[in-house]
């Protein structure tokens, strides 16, 4: 008798298991890449719709090494909007649930990938209603979230991308057009959803239809362009980039300046500089747009210090290489752009990169080094007329973390419904949790 009553439970588990694997789980899993701006945008027209003051220009940054990872998933048994409204979406950032706030910018999103999913629903009645299910939505960063490395960016692209994805969106819907649903998380997302190098347009229509990103040129472009990422700080930042902005917007004449005249021809030049793979003055354009952009939060009442003495040492020292550079006639050996915070991210070519390492592994001794392409050298010589004087050598770990990467591609598609690359468990709840 006890053998047949485990006879029979092993027949419900069967029967149980069969009837999951047989039940359509609709799913999708997508990356996003982190992208970092040339041309800063700083400013918002209008908070709601996230339409900024200016047109910006930004490079992506390889997905192998900085990147957001998310699956979104919809089940009626999540709860339903006719029941719970935006109530029954959950969310998980790197294991740690995250609240979904009503009329917050995440639901901003997803009421609009709701309402075209509903479009196409309402067209094709065969069509799953995926539009009235909750969603589960688990996202995982590989880098420091909030600290200034374009966490918001990737995080909002990819969600973006994955329930465009899930919806069955991406087939109707072009990248510019999902710009600017990623565009109404976080202004800079809208550039994540493109690799190589993107420009997010500013607009002038109110209803902001015509804010949103274009490819400038793809990552085979400018295949010599390598990147260094100096994390200062990988902590939260004390002023957040949305009320930071917003305050220089109302405080600093300084930054309308920028916005009517020096944005334009920077614009101009920075693109003009890509498409000729001109380094001189990409790098130019690079330093000037960055210390005009801090330049800004300084004007700012009361002033947004994002930068810190080891952020002003760094720029030190990659002038000190430049300017030793241009007394041998010859052009910027790297370009730096600090965003809202003190981490530097530093461009330059192929050639150059154990040149500037060895500089920044002397004056900021003790960083954790990521160095996928193994371009480190003690022996790579500085230029003849560099002054070794020009800052001292800080105390170790100032800077915390050297990341080496390259320009990028845009998000990956990494799979659909189940399988090795989800980040929720069969029933819906994250893999790893903090």
């Amino acid at each position: 008798m006890m053998l047949a009553c485990r006879g029979f439970e092993a027949v419900l588990w069967h029967v149980a298991w069969l009837r999951r694997t047989m039940t359509t789980v609709y799913q999708a899993t997508c990356t996003a890449p982190v992208n970092i701006a040339v041309i800063k945008y700083w400013g918002k027209r209008d908070t709601e719709l996230i339409l900024p003051t200016n047109d910006s220009l930004s490079v992506t940054l390889d997905q192998d090494h900085l990147r957001t990872v998310t699956t979104a998933r919809a089940d009626a048994s999540f709860g339903t909007t006719e029941d719970l409204g935006s109530r029954h979406d959950k969310l998980w950032l790197n294991g740690k649930e995250e609240s979904v706030k009503p009329g917050g910018r995440l639901e901003a999103c997803l009421t609009e990938l709701r309402r075209l999913r509903a479009d196409r629903e309402e067209r094709d009645t065969s069509l799953p209603p995926l539009s009235r299910w909750g969603l589960r939505l688990c996202s995982e960063n590989n880098f420091p979230t909030a600290a200034g490395l374009a966490s918001s960016a990737s995080g909002f692209a990819a969600l973006a991308i994955t329930v465009a994805e899930l919806y069955g969106l991406s087939s109707v819907l072009s990248r510019s057009q999902l710009s600017m649903i990623a565009r109404r998380g976080s202004g800079s997302a809208c550039r994540s959803v493109f690799g190589g190098f993107v420009a997010w347009n500013m607009g002038t229509a109110d209803d902001g239809t015509d804010s949103l990103a274009v490819p400038v040129a793809n990552r085979e472009h400018w295949p010599d362009l390598h990147v260094l990422i100096c994390v200062v700080n990988d902590g939260k930042k004390g002023t957040s980039s949305t009320s930071g902005m917003q305050k220089t917007v109302e405080t600093s004449p300084l930054l309308q300046h920028r916005i009517r005249h020096v944005v334009p021809e920077r614009m101009r030049a920075m693109t003009e500089a890509i498409e000729a793979r001109d380094f001189g003055a990409f790098a130019r354009v690079t330093t000037a747009d960055s210390n005009n952009f801090h330049a800004c939060c300084l004007d700012t009442a009361p002033p947004i210090f994002y930068m810190n003495d080891t952020s002003r040492a760094i720029v030190q020292v990659i002038e000190e290489l430049n300017r030793a550079r241009a007394e041998a006639g010859e052009d910027p050996m790297a370009a730096y752009t600090f965003d809202a915070g003190p981490n530097a991210v530093l461009y330059m070519r192929e050639k150059d990169v154990p040149t500037v390492l060895r500089a920044v592994q002397h004056y900021f001794p003790g960083a954790s080094f990521d160095d996928p392409f193994q371009m480190a050298s003690n022996d790579a010589p500085l230029p003849a007329a560099f002054r070794h004087d020009i800052v001292p050598v800080h105390p170790a770990e100032s800077v915390r973390r050297v990341i080496h990467t390259r320009v990028g591609d845009g998000p990956r598609v990494l799979e659909h419904g189940l399988g090795p690359q989800s980040l929720l468990t069969p029933e819906g709840v994250p893999v790893r949790t903090t």
